[in-house]
């Protein structure tokens, strides 16, 4: 089996301002961050369609951080998830598989901490400043 192509790509989306506080808040509520509950709801989406081609049902939960463990994220339901859906992986590509979440997720609450105005970016400053300094 060969390796999937698991490089992340970033995907814009225009809604209404009342559609996007519903997800913020579903996705909070589901210990999820944005992007990973977009992803599971496009793949429910596809499931329930019956676009999803896979023979395995994904368990959303393993997809998500662990909402019993603040600040923790979940790696071992993560890695055993990935590879149950993936299969066999090389620990260059498993590693990629996580790191790639994590940047999804580092990528979502900056964007989050900009939009709420604690965080900017500053080109003067050399990066992300926290807005209160």
């Amino acid at each position: 089996m060969s390796e999937p192509d698991t490089d992340r790509v970033a995907v814009r989306v225009s809604l209404p301002a009342y559609q996007k506080a519903e997800w913020v808040a579903e996705a909070e509520a589901m210990g999820m961050s944005q992007a990973e509950f977009v992803r599971t709801m496009v793949q429910a989406g596809r499931h329930e369609m019956g676009l999803d081609e896979s023979d395995e049902e994904t368990d959303p939960a393993e997809t998500r951080s662990d909402p019993t463990s603040p600040g923790g994220d979940g790696l071992e339901d993560r890695v055993h998830g990935i590879l149950r859906r993936e299969g066999p992986l090389s620990w260059d590509a498993l590693l990629r598989a996580v790191a790639d979440d994590f940047e999804d997720r580092l990528d979502d609450t900056v964007a989050e901490l900009q939009a709420s105005g604690r965080v900017r970016y500053s080109g003067r400053e050399g990066g992300y400043v926290a807005a209160d300094e």
